[in-house]
């Protein structure tokens, strides 16, 4: 569940985070030294003002370039650098003696926006710019009354309407096919829950959330009962439809920021967050209940689903990942031991007078 929506808020945001990070630093890295190169003309132009500031900027760029991949908030330097620089790209052609092929740099708008912000940010972005860009053209340059003037506005319209709707194409795709790498590599492909990489991912980064916010949370293994005799006895395909129906089953109950993943085989881990350990010793009999009340349909026969549950609550049972980890691992062993089809939230390790 949170791995879907997290993948589509970062496909929404254009290029993956470091995609965009070595983006912006070769963008910044480039725009230093051609400012800084630029500035040396403007000197031979007699217009030194105009060449320092170029210079200063030049030099900021390029040390933004060398440190950007360790801020931690891109977006306030993403519109940080896009802004000025559109801007600018505006006042040049406006400048007494601007080139008349200075607009062409207005070309690198939708370029620039689409793949650093995504398409529904890059488009809100450039259509303004686009459009202003557009009428200081008219104003400047457009010479409507003859055939040849004629020509050249529509070369400058048509190409800058071609990019903007060729790179709005494209982002759209790009950023289908990436939400959909991502998920492949995310999910379990049979059960559509995260997969063991991604699960013990976000499991670190609750940790890690936790320990800043303090709010409690709660880590819940799970195994499904006699899994082998399901598939010795109605076959694999019933095994495989007996983990997707757990997986629903599961997923009707859990709340919309819980996460489950297949750790492998039958082997399962929820991560519940924002819940303490009476609240997770709740939920977690309501999943074992749940379970045990809605058989599988299979040929016509219900059968039978059931698990046992081991959970362990941070901070109480463990103050780091390792050791929670470990705590939910030996009560879902205890859980086994006492019969399955149960949850255990207390205790440690098995030891033989359980068994005995």
């Amino acid at each position: 569940m949170d791995s879907e929506h997290d993948t589509q808020r970062q496909a929404g945001t254009g290029l993956e985070d470091s995609a965009r990070r070595s983006l912006l630093r070769l963008i910044f890295a480039c725009t230093g030294w051609v400012l800084c190169g630029f500035a040396l003309l403007q000197f031979r132009n007699d217009n030194p003002i105009l060449a320092v500031l170029e210079i200063l900027v030049g030099l900021f760029l390029l040390w933004s370039a060398w440190n950007i991949t360790r801020v931690r908030w891109l977006t306030p330097w993403i519109y940080g650098y896009l802004l000025p620089t559109f801007c600018f790209q505006l006042y040049i052609m406006l400048m007494p003696n601007a080139s008349v092929t200075a607009f062409v740099w207005v070309y690198m708008v939708p370029v620039l926006a689409y793949l650093l912000l995504g398409r529904r940010a890059g488009l809100l972005l450039s259509i303004p710019f686009m459009v202003a860009a557009l009428l200081l053209y008219l104003w400047r340059y457009a010479n409507p009354e003859s055939a040849a003037g004629l020509i050249d506005i529509g070369n400058a319209v048509v190409c800058g309407l071609m990019i903007l709707l060729f790179v709005h194409f494209y982002e759209g795709r790009r950023a289908l096919a990436q939400r959909s790498l991502q998920l492949m590599a995310e999910t379990d492909g049979l059960t559509g829950v995260l997969n063991r990489a991604r699960f013990h991912q976000l499991f670190a980064q609750c940790i890690e959330q936790s320990q800043r916010s303090s709010d409690a949370f709660a880590l819940v293994l799970l195994d499904v009962d006699h899994f082998k005799q399901v598939n010795d006895s109605w076959g694999h395909e019933a095994g495989d439809r007996a983990l997707q129906h757990l997986c629903r089953v599961l997923g009707q109950r859990l709340r919309s920021d819980d996460v489950i993943g297949r750790l492998g085989g039958e082997e399962f881990g929820l991560v519940l967050r924002n819940t303490d350990a009476v609240a997770a010793e709740q939920l977690v009999q309501t999943l074992c209940q749940q379970l045990e009340r809605t058989p599988l349909l299979w040929q016509g026969q219900p059968l039978p689903i059931t698990a046992t549950f081991g959970v362990a609550c941070w901070p109480r049972d463990a103050s780091d990942a390792a050791g929670l980890y470990r705590c939910a691992d030996q009560r879902l062993y205890r859980g086994k031991a006492y019969g399955r089809n149960r949850v255990v939230s207390s205790g440690g390790a098995l030891v033989v007078s359980d068994i005995a």
